[in-house]
């Protein structure tokens, strides 16, 4: 996507499947839902694979939805070894016309692949930074940011590889770092590791920050210059969502949530993809509640304008 003439290099930009975006360029981001996701193991018969069409069937509609309920962008959050296909991810995008930010990096065991363990600790720092800067495989875009993970109970050896790895290779171009991480106290741990090895800890994300249910460590994470990610919306309690929202802004954490569903997506192990659920929820019944409890529309495009950009943006 071609850039007008004379626009400033060092201005952030979303970087997307239909090209780098603005900030003017883009409102309402969902920061975290997937169009395809295969959790089975790597060697499985028919893994990550997918007939385009039946896949454009499925998520098209999905993707037209968002764009409908006034979605202008979404961060699809499947890293490599949990079947992520870039190539299918760009074909629905360009259909629909809706921009995609699509991962780089590794997820927690048992889906590391194979090739990762027998990697130098360069190497995979080199190879999130190509994927951020030269593209993901040859299909010409840029992933927009890195996705890891990491055990509940503890960060294992690979793992811990993984966080060294991924913060140099953000520290170099400026990406967020987003942990599937649902243990408070490893969050922090990976923090520190992440900032030992360079990374400002405003490019960390707390990815499923509803599953951290003391106050304290949610502050805590806050409170080292992280963000954190409520991404539950639509799947079980809104009310409890909700309040811990409102608790966030009563702490004064407004600049530092994001909101979003985890939801979607094409799944090829199941027939047809299985049942997939709709990216509107947010805009359609999750935003009016937060607008019922006295939040602002201004607070509600920070949460989910301003904030989503400022994160991914780089």
């Amino acid at each position: 996507m071609a850039e007008p003439l004379g626009t400033d290099a060092r201005e952030p930009r979303l970087h997307t499947t239909l090209g780098p975006l603005r900030a003017q360029d883009v409102g309402l981001v969902l920061p975290h839902e997937h169009l395809l996701v295969d959790f089975r193991p790597a060697g499985s018969p028919g893994f990550a694979q997918a007939d385009p069409v039946e896949f454009a069937s499925v998520v098209e509609p999905l993707l037209a939805g968002a764009a409908a309920a006034g979605v202008t962008a979404l961060v699809e959050c499947t890293p490599p070894g949990l079947g992520r296909r870039v190539d299918l991810v760009l074909d629905v995008s360009c259909r629909t016309g809706v921009p995609v930010v699509v991962a780089t990096g590794v997820y927690r065991e048992p889906w590391v692949p194979d090739w990762v363990y027998g990697a130098s600790d360069d190497e995979l720092e080199a190879w999130m930074h190509r994927e951020l800067t030269e593209g993901v495989d040859d299909s010409g875009v840029l992933a927009g940011f890195i996705k890891i993970s990491a055990a509940e109970d503890g960060i294992r050896p690979v793992e811990e590889r993984v966080v060294r790895a991924a913060a140099r290779a953000a520290a170099r171009t400026g990406a967020l770092v987003g942990s599937h991480t649902t243990d408070g106290a490893v969050v922090l741990g990976q923090i520190d590791l992440a900032v030992a090895e360079g990374l400002a800890p405003d490019r960390f994300l707390s990815i499923h920050t509803q599953t951290i249910p003391d106050p304290a460590l949610r502050q805590a994470i806050v409170d080292r210059g992280a963000w954190i990610e409520f991404d539950d919306v639509g799947q079980a309690d809104d009310a409890r969502t909700l309040q811990l929202v409102l608790d966030s802004l009563e702490a004064g954490q407004v600049g530092r949530v994001l909101l979003s569903h985890d939801a979607g997506w094409f799944d090829p192990a199941l027939p047809g993809g299985g049942t997939p659920r709709p990216f509107t929820h947010l805009t359609g019944s999750f935003l009016p509640a937060l607008r019922a409890a006295g939040v602002g529309q201004d607070v509600v495009d920070e949460l989910c304008v301003g904030n989503p950009f400022r994160a991914f943006g780089r």
